[in-house]
């Protein structure tokens, strides 16, 4: 039997996530720009989710939500070969329009009012971040990033 080379329609995934997200409202946004713009699942770091009147398309019957207890679990459920990106206002970050995105990754977000934790910060294998000086609504910030990798695609 011979062997043949197995095609895929797509190279790589990436998912999406909000560590410790402080308004609900702002899942079920970033949500809906997830499947709209090809996100394989979206996730949760230290909160949970509750269904929101703003998923207007219902994108929790296409794409996953996971949740995770913390960083550690995230990390321990990460796909083999996958990055973790950071998105950050820190001086290690790249800024994203000089950034190349990963084939295969996560997104994690902070919420607005603290970001990501240092110890979080820490244990991603890179950082990006948007322009500006302030923080952008959660759900915005992660539309953008869809929106980069989409676009350089």
């Amino acid at each position: 039997m011979a062997r043949l080379k197995q095609t895929y329609p797509t190279d790589g995934f990436f998912g999406i996530g909000i560590y410790n997200n402080k308004e609900q409202v702002n899942i079920g946004t970033l949500w809906r720009s997830a499947y709209i713009m090809g996100a394989s699942f979206i996730f949760t770091v230290g909160d949970r989710y509750k269904k929101q009147t703003q998923d207007v398309v219902n994108a929790w019957q296409k794409i996953p939500l996971y949740n995770y207890h913390d960083i550690d679990d995230l990390i321990a459920h990460l796909p083999y070969d996958t990055r973790l990106v950071g998105v950050e206002l820190d001086k290690k970050s790249v800024m994203i329009g000089e950034y190349q995105h990963p084939h295969r990754c996560v997104y994690l977000l902070g919420n607005e009012q603290s970001g990501l934790p240092r110890e979080t910060i820490d244990k991603c294998h890179n950082l990006i971040q948007l322009p500006g000086d302030y923080s952008l609504n959660v759900a915005v910030a992660g539309s953008i990033v869809l929106y980069d990798r989409l676009a350089k695609s």
